[in-house]
């Protein structure tokens, strides 16, 4: 198992003099078949606080700075490599937005210590997993794409699921590394491994299943994967 993850771990190797953003945009939008755009990215040092940690949208308040699409929006997002160069190109320091749903991932999000101990519980029932994303706030399961009356489906023949739990299915997005944003780096917690087909992805069903069980069998009435 362990020798899985190592490979897992390993990083695609950076195209010659490519910035990371450009790099990893390209790879999901051409090698991948998933659709990308530029987020909006943070503001710039001394435009909005000392370190530049404010959004670079025109919301002086926004809630999720850097994390969100802007200009241009989400239905922009594209698996055209030309557009992809000119995009970060211009904008070289762009986190990656990924269009989830359709024929794209779909995600489910913990916050992060929650999503930690969620992953070690995964792994402890032999679930096998594909890419997992990290930010210092929220960890994100990509899932195999599903529509929001499957999604409806399931949730709706579960008794509870954890209260901490989002999902990012059709009309949403997710932020994928190197990008980052207002709350820190996003990072692989398991990357995909090396190669130019798409990562494997297991049914959201499955996913669903193992996270619910182990939140009902945690200590406290599943409070560890609440929060």
């Amino acid at each position: 198992m362990r020798e899985i993850l190592g490979r897992r771990r390993r990083h695609r190797p950076r195209r010659k003099g490519s910035p990371a953003q450009l790099d990893a945009a390209l790879t999901c939008a051409t090698a991948w078949k998933w659709p990308v755009l530029p987020g909006a990215g943070l503001a710039t040092a001394g435009v909005r606080g000392e370190r530049g940690r404010g959004c670079a949208c025109p919301d002086p308040e926004c809630a999720v700075p850097g994390a969100h699409p802007f200009d241009p929006g989400l239905l922009a997002a594209t698996t055209d490599a030309r557009m992809v160069r000119w995009w970060w190109t211009n904008r070289p320091t762009a986190p990656v937005v990924l269009a989830t749903g359709g024929q794209a991932p779909c995600a489910l999000s913990l916050p992060a210590v929650a999503g930690a101990r969620a992953l070690t519980a995964l792994d402890a029932m032999g679930l096998r997993l594909g890419p997992v994303v990290a930010t210092p706030t929220r960890w994100s399961l990509l899932v195999a794409p599903y529509t929001l009356e499957r999604l409806g489906e399931l949730l709706h023949a579960k008794d509870r699921v954890p209260s901490s739990l989002r999902f990012h299915g059709e009309g949403g997005y997710l932020i994928l590394p190197p990008s980052e944003v207002g709350t820190g780096q996003v990072r692989w917690e398991r990357a995909p491994m090396a190669g130019p087909a798409a990562p494997w992805l297991p049914d959201v069903e499955s996913v669903l299943d193992a996270l619910v069980e182990a939140s009902n069998s945690a200590p406290g009435g599943g409070s560890r994967l609440a929060y």
